[in-house]
């Protein structure tokens, strides 16, 4: 799967990060991010 438009709360912005918290716009990792829109797509799952 590949990156969303999150928001990275350290930066203040959104950015595409993937489910492993991989920012695509800085190349790196990111730790304080809202990952809800992947929470989202795991309750689709569970039917």
């Amino acid at each position: 799967m590949g990156p969303k438009w999150c928001m990275n709360y350290d930066s203040g912005e959104y950015e595409w990060i993937d489910e492993n918290g991989f920012s695509w716009d800085q190349g790196e990792y990111v730790y304080n991010w809202d990952r809800s829109v992947y929470d989202d797509d795991d309750e689709d799952d569970d039917w």
